[in-house]
């Protein structure tokens, strides 16, 4: 059951299964826009590499890759302004969840939407080439960024990789998707219990429908849960230097998903 902090303002008369029908309205409206199967190709080996913190990758097309993150971003953070659960915490906590949440739920629609990417290893620049673009803006020496450490963005693939193992259905990523919003362990909520509660009723409801579903698979949660578990050590920092940074620069990913979510 889920209850609120002294300090909470939101209404508990509407909260009784709000997450789940909004969360599957939503997102199965969402589903049926056109999301077509691409086949998965992965130009990354998954085998770990001692040096893979070192070495650094870039993607290969940029463009193409950056342009299909940015439109599930927008799906995404259209999917969150219209959850009313959502809707009805504090404008700060509001904040909050999406500046936690963002990355991975980013990623999730990522695996939804069926979006693969290559990379390939990008060179440190050289001291002369340091030297020789210096006075260039830091728009134009975005080449030289030196992209992404290659365990992070293996860790990326390796979870794309396990969602399309587990051909997740449209309601399964619309409980897993609630699962990752509402996080009561992000610093700062003023109804931490509540959205505790909307977690825990996420997870429940994933439960629920994993058991009367796959009968037969009954280790499909915890391979679920597992998922979920590689989602949140995805870092944010890295999904914005590998699918934003090399089209639109440094930008600052707070001020953007202000934008973009509040229309400010």
């Amino acid at each position: 059951m889920a209850y609120f902090d002294s300090s909470c303002h939101c209404s508990s008369e509407r909260r009784q299964n709000s997450i789940l029908y909004s969360i599957l309205k939503n997102d199965s409206q969402s589903a049926q826009l056109g999301n077509q199967p691409r086949t998965p190709r992965l130009a990354l080996s998954m085998r770990a590499c001692a040096c893979g913190s070192k070495r650094k990758v870039s993607l290969r097309s940029p463009q193409t890759t950056c342009k299909a993150a940015s439109a599930v971003l927008v799906k995404t953070l259209k999917f969150v302004k219209n959850v009313p659960c959502f809707r009805e915490l504090p404008v700060d906590d509001q904040h909050t969840l999406v500046r936690s949440s963002w990355a991975p739920l980013l990623v999730l629609g990522m695996a939804q939407d069926r979006i693969d990417f290559e990379t390939s290893e990008t060179q440190e620049p050289s001291m002369l080439q340091r030297i020789l673009t210096s006075g260039q803006d830091k728009q134009d020496s975005q080449s030289n960024n030196g992209g992404v450490a290659l365990t992070d963005v293996q860790g990326i693939k390796m979870f794309l990789r396990k969602c399309w193992g587990l051909d997740i259905s449209t309601k399964e990523y619309a409980y897993l998707k609630g699962a990752i919003l509402f996080n009561p362990d992000v610093a700062g909520l003023q109804c931490q219990h509540y959205i505790q509660a909307l977690q825990s009723e996420a997870n429940q409801a994933l439960n629920e429908y994993v058991k009367m579903i796959h009968r037969r698979d009954s280790a499909r949660f915890a391979k679920l849960f597992l998922a979920l578990s590689m989602l949140r050590s995805i870092n944010a920092n890295v999904v914005a230097g590998l699918f934003f940074k090399p089209v639109i620069g440094a930008v600052n990913m707070e001020e953007l998903l202000l934008e973009m979510f509040y229309g400010k």
